[in-house]
């Protein structure tokens, strides 16, 4: 008999207990609860009388969204509906974290606005966590100006002044306190340097592809991508095809910084001459890209193939900050966190870490302590940053960021976002102001002591200026 326990019950007993369980599944199933909803922690390009926010839908709540949007008021810190709102195209199809849009418009200059997101159902309304800002304190507009700084578009290898230097696919860049760049130029495996005036000269590399420690003139680099310099004048580069971390000196001797040369992951020491014991071993990178530089003279590394971000101590050992290989999206701390090929970092004088993590088109941030948290993007909102390639920050703490799709961005302390110049997915070569302005494949990007941002335009082979004013 296949259900022998039905022996044991008479048939009415057993109809009891079918029903019952009948009603209490179609019970469970149908209940309705308040949606989940989360506030877009971003708000973008705020002016004296608009802003745009949104937010995230990540729960129904078994049930069918009447309405959502945003609610806002500038007396009510907590607003609800009874304040003012917006009301957004509902979409019910179960589409997981559907993100919508929500353009604020007639607000009063220079005023604080607390806004949150909310969802509604037969249940009830949702609300996400609120988030404030403050709107400008004029009408006059936040204008970028784009132009070129050296190099034509064209592909080549010549120093010159101005357009007449030629590049080929250059992708990091930083800058020393006298304003001088410091470029890698990647394809020609050159080091390259502009002075203020434009003049592009050679710093390091023979033009060959290879792996060579030497002087200047006779090293050689296999596609050199992040850059960047400590307070004795010195250079760091990601060696990306190397997967090396090299360095230059004042006297132009190169040598390898970290790695072994090997492709893999492994943390240890530096070099061989800092080893320990016979059991330690040299630490290896996977085509390390982005580098960042602390106070304290460690050096940080987006090491793009690894999915971790790493830390080159000065003390000759290399660990660890975040990730554990393995691609994907996880807020967490150290090993326990996630990330999907970052690309880019930057640190601010506190120690935290921003990071440009491609793959998840979002801005993570990672504590002293090794904890990882989003700031802005993520693989629900994609389209919000789409493909960071690198960031950089100014003396207060605002982050630049290099869109690869076409953009350059502002992100501010008041977790703000502009788009300063260009547009998402356009590709083209084109100077002038905000979306007029057009990049193709933008990377590595600096700030100089005038806030002046410059930009490696990867596949323009040039480095582009963008100068920032208030037009009335």
């Amino acid at each position: 008999m296949k259900y022998p326990y039905l022996k044991l019950l008479s048939l009415p007993a057993f109809l009891f207990i079918l029903i019952s369980s009948c009603t209490k599944t179609s019970s469970t199933t149908s209940s309705v609860t308040i949606p989940g909803v989360t506030t877009t922690g971003t708000i973008i390009d705020v002016t004296s009388t608009s802003a745009q926010t949104g937010g995230i839908i990540t729960s129904y709540g078994n049930g069918i969204l009447s309405a959502n949007g945003v609610c806002y008021s500038s007396t009510n810190q907590t607003p609800t509906l009874s304040d003012s709102k917006t009301s957004e195209p509902v979409n019910s199809t179960g589409i997981l974290y559907p993100v919508f849009i929500s353009n604020l418009t007639n607000l009063t200059s220079n005023t604080v606005y607390y806004i949150r997101a909310y969802a509604t159902n037969s249940a009830g309304t949702g609300y996400g966590s609120v988030i404030k800002f403050t709107t400008a304190t004029s009408l006059s507009a936040l204008t970028a100006t784009v132009t070129t700084f050296a190099g034509n578009g064209n592909v080549g290898y010549a120093n010159g002044s101005g357009m007449s230097a030629l590049f080929n696919n250059p992708q990091g860049i930083t800058l020393d306190n006298s304003n001088n760049l410091y470029v890698s130029d990647s394809y020609n495996n050159y080091i390259r340097e502009i002075t203020p005036a434009g003049v592009t000269s050679t710093v390091a590399g023979n033009g060959q592809l290879g792996y060579v420690d030497s002087s200047a003139s006779t090293s050689e680099f296999y596609s050199p991508h992040g850059i960047v310099m400590d307070g004795q004048n010195n250079l760091y580069v990601s060696d990306f095809g190397n997967n090396v971390i090299r360095k230059i000196t004042p006297a132009g001797v190169v040598s390898t910084y970290a790695g072994n040369g090997t492709a893999g992951y492994r943390n240890g020491a530096v070099t061989s001459g800092y080893l320990n014991n016979s059991a330690d071993s040299v630490a290896e990178f996977n085509n390390p890209q982005g580098l960042a530089i602390d106070l304290q003279g460690n050096i940080y590394v987006a090491d793009r193939g690894n999915n971790v971000v790493r830390k080159i101590l000065t003390t000759g050992r290399v660990v660890t900050m975040a990730g554990n290989r393995t691609a994907g999206y996880i807020n967490a701390t150290g090993a326990s966190a996630y990330f999907n090929k970052p690309t880019g970092v930057a640190v601010d004088v506190q120690g935290n870490l921003y990071v440009s993590d491609q793959g998840n088109s979002a801005i993570r941030k990672i504590t002293p302590d090794k904890v990882a948290t989003t700031i802005a993007g993520g693989t629900s909102q994609p389209t919000l940053l789409n493909y960071p390639s690198a960031i950089a920050i100014d003396k207060s703490g605002n982050l630049y960021i290099s869109d690869e799709s076409g953009r350059i961005m502002q992100y501010t302390t008041a977790n703000v976002l502009y788009i300063l110049a260009g547009s998402s997915n356009v590709s083209g070569f084109v100077n002038g102001a905000g979306t007029v302005a057009q990049f193709s494949s933008p990377q590595g990007i600096a700030i100089d002591a005038n806030n002046n941002i410059y930009v490696a335009d990867k596949n323009n082979n040039c480095i582009r200026k963008i100068t920032i004013s208030l037009v009335p």
